[in-house]
């Protein structure tokens, strides 16, 4: 998985973003975002720029950065995306991951189990975020990724202006039986595992 600082900057400022720590619809200044990301200038600005990409962040000419407003009706779309191309990752990892990435799945399957025990949304939510970048990676196809990754942040974000820990729990459950079938390759299993964590979060 990637670990350059802008990547890391990215991470931190993602999480804040889906989490809602920074507020949709706020307007915040680059020495912010550096503050809050923990990282220098540069690789803040490609942060930035890649959340930018991906419809996080606007960048207002002569007013500054805007986080992106929660748009209810987005669910719809973005789920359609997922409903489609994610069964399709699923199972191609499944057939084409390697043994540490599989591994990497299962220590975010522990993790997930762990936050729900301790009721913890926001560590679940960062598990989650670890658990799509390992797909990503895993993905031999760079064109399915490259749509899922902005939707799936998107999602996330939507999930979590309204997530409980009751729902968290249902969610871990599914996320932990894709890992399960994606560790012992069964592509298969992945593919419908998969189909069925997407619609039980369509649904939500």
């Amino acid at each position: 998985m990637q670990n350059s600082q802008s990547h890391l900057a990215y991470l931190a400022l993602e999480h804040r973003i889906v989490t809602l720590v920074l507020k949709p619809g706020a307007l915040v200044t680059e020495k912010q975002l550096i503050e809050l990301a923990g990282h220098g200038r540069t690789p803040v600005r490609e942060a930035i720029q890649k959340l930018a990409w991906q419809g996080l962040i606007h960048i207002r000419p002569r007013v500054g950065l805007q986080i992106a407003e929660v748009r209810p009706e987005d669910h719809m779309h973005v789920m359609q995306v997922r409903r489609e191309l994610e069964p399709i990752a699923a199972s191609l990892v499944a057939s084409q991951a390697t043994e540490e990435q599989r591994e990497q799945l299962l220590e975010c399957a522990r993790l997930m189990t762990d936050c729900a025990a301790t009721r913890d949304l926001p560590g679940f939510f960062a598990a989650d975020k670890a658990f799509d970048e390992i797909l990503e990676d895993a993905c031999p196809n760079g064109f399915i990724t490259a749509a899922l990754g902005p939707v799936q942040t998107h999602s996330r974000r939507l999930w979590y202006s309204t997530a409980t820990p009751d729902a968290m729990d249902r969610s871990i459950a599914l996320h932990v039986s894709v890992i399960k079938a994606i560790h012992r390759g069964d592509s298969e299993d992945a593919r419908k595992t998969m189909a069925t964590l997407i619609d039980y979060l369509s649904d939500r």
